[in-house]
């Protein structure tokens, strides 16, 4: 069996009778192709699209390049939709979810919106500029919705993603294109500070984990804020592992996002009988292991296989290193407590990641098979490797005699549940 590591692909070879499973998604092997179903899609919320006007502004917000969702897919047919309701194309403006994330490059650009380039206006939204921020009042836990002026203002928002699960939103997609994607940096970080429970010293939130919405004080912060502004519509995607579009779901904003993730759920959970003593995981390889932030995802989803103190090997190239300049700083706290004291006083969506991640490593023991420096790893509490052969004796070692396996080949797309 082969695993992504980067741009490679590592042959893995374990001693007989150890595997109990190769946990993979389950979504139809044979999808229709993708015009086929993004045209469905969008068919059944004809209701919605019929309530737009020739003359009204309209706001179409995708997400930028490190979130990919089949945009230069669906925005042409998306558009080709309005234009038959009479908009115009200068009627139209595509606007880039950056949420905090750095404005795109004219390649990217291109890549997102595909043969719309040069024909629609693409505007990269900007969280720090304040001219370009509308407030549109708070949650009932206090966030201050700070949304950009120009979704805020027009007559007609959509908003477009890809649904996913998210380590403690749940799922990503529909509300997340408006808060974090298109909101002022003071609103993304209150909206993530939902994660940690009010009282200090008391830890995460046991229902902002992966797959759940209902009880979730971050999705339930996100779809306030959402309801504040009242899109028209969304149109969200699922992908296979192989970005190949698997499901397209459009309508109302809330409504076709808990659609859609239902069917997420069903296809994209693998159950299980038993946790194993030993779990190797891949995120896939690039790019979805461009960097640690990114890579955490498949670290949060491969160890609920996992049983308590047992050994996660993750391949993870991490090429881009951390992801952020400030991600390796907060390991100066190496107790959890003082780390979540630190995370209180100074929040930031970086240090609740690299939180959530030393959670993870001193629960489990992580060897983790990437570029990083082995002294930094080693610093956040994991142990490094080199190769998934160094990686391989090293759990060994680590392990009874008669342990059992899983390998996740796509372990950012698949979530195992007991």
């Amino acid at each position: 069996m082969n695993l992504l590591l980067g741009d490679l692909s590592l042959h893995l070879t374990l001693p007989a009778g150890r595997l109990l499973a190769v946990i993979r998604p389950t979504p139809p092997s044979s999808p229709p192709p993708a015009a086929e179903l993004i045209t469905a899609a969008l068919v059944r919320c004809a209701p919605q699209l019929d309530r737009f006007r020739p003359g009204e502004r309209v706001v179409i917000v995708t997400s930028d390049i490190t979130r990919y969702t089949a945009s230069e897919q669906y925005l042409p047919l998306l558009v080709t939709e309005l234009n038959r309701r009479g908009i115009a194309d200068r009627e139209i403006t595509i606007l880039i979810a950056l949420g905090i994330h750095r404005k795109q490059s004219e390649a990217e650009h291109r890549k997102i919106v595909g043969p719309l380039f040069g024909r629609i206006s693409v505007v990269d939204h900007d969280c720090d500029d304040p001219g370009k921020l509308v407030s549109l009042g708070k949650t009932a836990n206090g966030i201050d919705v700070l949304i950009n002026r120009l979704a805020a203002e027009a007559e007609r928002l959509i908003l477009t993603g890809t649904i996913g699960f998210h380590y403690f939103a749940g799922f990503g997609g529909g509300r997340k294109s408006l808060l974090p994607g298109i909101a002022g940096r003071s609103s993304c970080l209150a909206s993530h500070y939902a994660v940690l429970r009010p009282e200090p010293g008391s830890g995460r939130h046991p229902l902002a984990t992966t797959g759940v919405l209902e009880g979730n004080p971050v999705h339930a912060a996100l779809s306030e804020a959402c309801a504040l502004v009242g899109p028209e519509m969304i149109l969200n995607t699922v992908l296979l592992p192989d970005k190949r579009l698997s499901a397209v779901f459009a309508g109302h904003w809330d409504e076709a996002h808990r659609e859609g993730c239902r069917y997420y759920a069903e296809h994209f959970s693998y159950p299980l009988t038993e946790q194993a003593d030993l779990v190797v995981a891949s995120c896939g390889g690039f790019p979805k292991d461009i960097n640690l932030i990114q890579a955490h995802k498949a670290m949060e989803y491969a160890s609920r296989a996992l049983k308590e103190g047992g050994v996660l090997i993750l391949l993870a190239s991490c090429r881009d290193g951390y992801g952020h300049p400030t991600f390796f700083s907060w390991f100066r706290h190496s107790v959890l407590a003082e780390f979540e004291e630190a995370l209180r006083a100074r929040y930031e969506i970086n240090g609740q990641t690299a939180y959530a991640l030393l959670q993870k490593a001193q629960r489990f023991r992580i060897i983790l098979v990437s570029s990083l420096p082995p002294e930094e790893v080693r610093t956040m509490s994991m142990i490094p490797a080199t190769t998934l052969d160094e990686a391989l004796a090293t759990a060994t070692e680590l392990l009874p005699r008669e342990y059992t396996v899983y390998v996740i080949p796509e372990a950012g797309t698949v979530l195992p549940t007991l």
